[in-house]
């Protein structure tokens, strides 16, 4: 690998704070609420008002996983995750 591909995954990938190489983590709260709506989703198939609320949960949830990864996210590829999620469900509104 060059010495410019090299800066460039470093630059995306690396955690300013540890220095460590990061793509993904784990859930945080947000995120595991998304994960139980979605499952809750699927497994149950529900309908009407259940199906309405567990969506809007979801969507709630899961826009404030990519606020927060936009504003506080590790890397530029962290935050770059954020706005594509947010910019996501935002244009599932439309």
């Amino acid at each position: 690998m060059s010495e410019r591909s090299t800066g460039v995954i470093d630059w995306l990938f690396r955690n300013r704070a540890t220095g460590r190489i990061v793509v993904a983590q784990a859930p945080n709260a947000a995120l595991w609420v998304w994960i139980a709506t979605a499952a809750a989703r699927f497994i149950f198939d529900p309908s009407g008002t259940a199906a309405s609320t567990l969506r809007w949960i979801g969507f709630g949830a899961l826009v404030v996983w990519a606020l927060d990864e936009l504003i506080r996210g590790v890397n530029p590829w962290r935050r770059f995750l954020g706005a594509a999620v947010a910019a996501g469900q935002m244009a599932a509104l439309w």
